[in-house]
């Protein structure tokens, strides 16, 4: 590619309004998704993120059946369930990924049982299921700045109170943590950026823009405020080469996002200086011969 066609293809879609506000809509999204993302995968709760996205699916059905605000019925049934396997999840006889498994099933069926319900499918309901990111409006794009600061600040404020729950949850309570009340911010913020990201990659995406940047992230340092730092920037800059790729070859929005963070994330998984692939062949490598001169020597 020459370097005035390079430039064509950087520049080309900021001249289109859609685009400009799809990229801002994307970025905003990838960038809270990256922060939030990186206590769902330390905690080790990514199911939640796919509980909670298909329990939004009952709210939305039902808030098409009686055409009502979809996004507000898929937030609210979202909200329902997240909350409701915090407080079930604190019987220490159940483990949180048996009862979000309860949940989420639960949630999925009758969103299918709600929808078996309609004669046909709208564009509305199609978009909350796959995204609609080019189709934002100017008062989405502050919609989701406005949410975004505030998701984002409230985590970060809580940080080491949420490290620290999803660390050692019996040392923190010991150490007198509120763990029932830190349980429901998390899972209030994770169901918040779920419902935020929706509009960028759709119900049956979602999960990947939560996780995937932070686990690209994880390969490369153990620093949280470092992991913060690269799960924010993958998943923004993700977002804004995934829409590049869509437009360039006219393709699905959400899906191409989703398939580039896959790609950065592949990448890092193979590459990592530390943890990756051929990191960990390289170390191999040079330990083996090093494992069979020691053995020689006992004998």
């Amino acid at each position: 590619m020459t370097s005035p066609d390079l430039v064509g293809f950087l520049t080309d879609p900021w001249h289109l309004p859609f685009m400009q506000r799809a990229f801002a809509v994307a970025m905003i999204t990838g960038l809270v998704c990256g922060v939030v993302g990186v206590y769902v995968v330390l905690r080790g709760m990514a199911f939640i993120g796919e509980a909670v996205s298909h329990s939004a699916f009952p709210g939305v059905a039902l808030a098409y059946a009686f055409h009502g605000n979809l996004l507000l019925g898929g937030a609210l049934a979202g909200l329902t369930t997240s909350l409701l396997i915090a407080l079930v999840s604190q019987n220490r006889r159940l483990k949180e990924d048996t009862v979000i498994g309860v949940f989420f099933s639960c949630a999925f069926g009758l969103g299918i049982v709600l929808v078996s319900t309609q004669d046909s499918w709208s564009t509305d309901l199609s978009s909350f299921l796959f995204g609609q990111v080019l189709a934002v409006g100017p008062e989405d794009v502050w919609t989701a700045a406005g949410a975004g600061t505030v998701l984002v600040t409230l985590v970060l404020l809580l940080s080491k109170e949420l490290v620290a729950v999803s660390l050692d949850r019996e040392t923190a309570r010991a150490a007198g943590l509120p763990v029932l009340r830190l349980d429901l911010i998390l899972y209030t913020v994770v169901t918040a950026t779920i419902v935020l990201s929706l509009e960028a990659v759709g119900n049956v995406l979602v999960l990947s823009l939560l996780i995937t940047p932070a686990a690209a992230a994880r390969m490369l340092t153990d620093r949280l405020w470092a992991m913060t730092l690269l799960a924010s920037l993958f998943g923004g800059l993700g977002a804004l080469a995934g829409l590049y790729v869509s437009y360039t070859y006219d393709l699905a929005a959400g899906g191409s996002i989703v398939c580039v963070l896959t790609v950065l994330f592949a990448l890092t998984w193979c590459l990592a200086p530390r943890h990756g692939l051929l990191a960990r062949a390289r170390r191999r490598r040079t330990e083996t011969p090093r494992t069979s001169a020691d053995r020689a020597v006992s004998a």
